[in-house]
């Protein structure tokens, strides 16, 4: 469940606006994903410093969220009805990247500024007919090419993959075709599985027979860590490969973590900040931004940075223009910063602003992620 504190409450007695002295910003959350109670999780505590921080002078943040059941139905109405209130001055949204994609027009056109923490890309492509949503998160051309190149280094020849048959899962897969095309790495096998499938032992087994040198798994945290279960019960002696939307928690869970030993995964910095040494003030704020979501909640969750910079996002803009929606659009539009998760560049051109610099191999050592090198 959603943090019962994450949904901020606006008295009745406020007026239209807010009295100019509180902003929301709304989120529109799947209160059974564990990934999206992150989200919550991070939007609450990031705000808080924010508005601690008094960065936004008189003026003072405040989340506001409601549950989407990873419905793009359920998800629409809950845009809709933030968009109409003119107290909201940017949506976050979290996992369910249907749910983006079909309220893309809605949020064009009732001109609210938001923020897709979803994975796929297709939130934010075509940038033309998504002019007010932003993604925040790894992009899967560059996991791809993360993944092709420590491949090359390798000098695997052969390899298999598995993806959830869903947007993000295609795209991932076809992101990863694309950076292989000229290479000399074969494809021995594909395999698309349901997002929700709680049995997805066959298809890894018919990956597995190919006997390839490593086997890739572009899936959420939960069939990743089962992919992994079933491979090494398969008797899948090769090496294992996770592209970002595998990341969660700081710990693997007991279960998973003697497969999952040595598996590689592409994702930020974040989930191995005690190997990272702070020679920057960027590394110190997300060294920091660790330890006090650590506090807080009793773990760490590696998708929080990009819920918290979304947060600072919206909070720089709100700095600046107050809940000017159009005006808070264009100032995300060109933001340009050293976020917690890593270099954020942001254009009118490409609206998914992760860089591939904030990109790096971990890998999985006694039952928690550390930097591959």
């Amino acid at each position: 469940m959603l943090l019962a504190g994450a949904a901020g409450c606006t008295s009745d007695d406020d007026s239209a606006d807010g009295g100019s002295d509180t902003v929301v910003i709304a989120a529109d959350l799947n209160n059974s994903s564990a990934v999206d109670t992150a989200y919550a999780r991070a939007l609450q505590l990031r705000i808080e410093q924010i508005n601690a921080s008094g960065q936004l002078g008189e003026r003072k943040l405040e989340l506001r969220t409601q549950d989407n059941r990873n419905d793009p139905t359920s998800s629409l109405r809950n845009i809709s009805t933030f968009a109409d209130d003119p107290r909201v001055a940017a949506v976050v949204t979290g996992t369910c990247d249907q749910c983006v994609v079909g309220a893309a027009k809605t949020i064009n056109d009732k001109t609210i500024p938001t923020i897709a923490l979803a994975a796929s890309d297709e939130v934010t492509n075509p940038v033309t007919e998504r002019q007010y949503v932003f993604k925040l998160g790894p992009n899967s051309a560059d996991s791809a090419a993360a993944l092709v190149t420590e491949f090359n280094r390798a000098r695997y020849k052969k390899i298999a993959v598995l993806h959830t048959n869903d947007l993000y899962g295609r795209g991932a897969s076809a992101a990863l075709t694309d950076a292989l095309q000229g290479g000399t790495i074969a494809v021995t096998a594909t395999r698309a599985v349901k997002p929700a499938a709680s049995d997805i032992a066959q298809s890894v087994g018919t990956l597995t027979d190919t006997e390839p040198d490593a086997l890739v798994v572009l899936t959420p945290p939960d069939l990743a860590q089962q992919a992994a279960i079933d491979a090494r019960a398969a008797d899948f002696r090769g090496r294992m490969y996770f592209d970002s939307a595998a990341a969660s928690d700081l710990f693997i869970p007991r279960g998973a973590a003697s497969a999952t030993a040595n598996a590689t995964m592409v994702f930020t910095q974040i989930l191995a900040i005690d190997d990272v040494i702070a020679t920057t003030p960027a590394k110190s704020s997300r060294k920091q931004w660790f330890r006090d979501y650590t506090s807080r909640y009793g773990s760490y969750s590696g998708v929080a940075s990009f819920a918290a910079d979304a947060a600072d996002l919206i909070a720089d803009a709100v700095a600046r223009v107050g809940a000017d929606r159009p005006r808070i659009r264009e100032i995300i539009e060109t933001s340009q910063v050293d976020g917690l998760s890593g270099p954020i560049r942001l254009t009118p051109d490409n609206h998914s602003g992760l860089m591939p610099q904030a990109l790096t191999l971990l890998v999985a050592r006694s039952g928690r992620w550390r930097l591959a090198s």
